[in-house]
């Protein structure tokens, strides 16, 4: 049976808000020391561990709430400027973006990349086919431009049409050429204002 003084020292009272220091203490203060973890926590599949430190993993709730922390201090129920926005918790999504690490691909991403001989070009390639397709950009047009660039690649580079080194070329180039046509179209815009 829960006290009315422990519910309402509940409701008098203040949690620290760093993370994994589960203090609780008045109002106003006085503020005890605390032992926290400086980032989040993460839930990624089974595993529960702090993003400060990534190598202590627990795989159940009890053995996770026992994980030691990392930092000394008072505690304070006021979040400093750096954990304003910050979330709360991460997950394997927020780790392979805090990582670097690459991104995920879609299944026609990874089909295309793959019949291309490994080709990061290739996927890019068939979503601007594609949408210029959509924009009134006949196939065959698009087709014929790209041909064009590879062919010059290959006459550059001696490689075959179909390496993906010669495709992720001939992606940047023709990236670089519908760029250089946006500005000519951004810089005509301006001359007849």
């Amino acid at each position: 049976m829960i006290s009315i003084s422990a519910v309402l020292t509940n409701l008098l009272s203040n949690r620290c808000v760093h993370f994994g220091c589960q203090n609780r203490f008045p109002k106003g203060g006085p503020y005890p020391e605390c032992k926290y973890h400086s980032g989040p926590p993460v839930f990624h599949e089974t595993a529960k561990f702090w993003s400060c430190c990534p190598n202590k993993k627990a795989f159940d709730w009890e053995e996770f709430q026992s994980l030691p922390c990392c930092q000394t201090g008072t505690c304070t129920d006021v979040a400093d400027e750096d954990m304003a926005g910050q979330k709360q918790f991460l997950g394997g999504c927020d780790i392979r973006e805090k990582m670097n690490g690459p991104a995920l691909k879609s299944i026609d991403d990874f089909n295309a990349s793959e019949a291309a001989g490994g080709s990061e070009g290739a996927p890019v390639i068939e979503r601007l086919r594609s949408v210029l397709g959509e924009l009134g950009v006949e196939n065959e047009l698009f087709d014929q431009v790209l041909e064009g660039i590879k062919n010059d690649v290959v006459s550059k580079n001696g490689s075959e049409s179909d390496d993906a080194t010669t495709v992720d070329e001939s992606a940047k180039v023709l990236g670089s050429k519908l760029k250089a046509a946006m500005k000519g179209i951004a810089v005509e815009q301006l001359r007849i204002k």
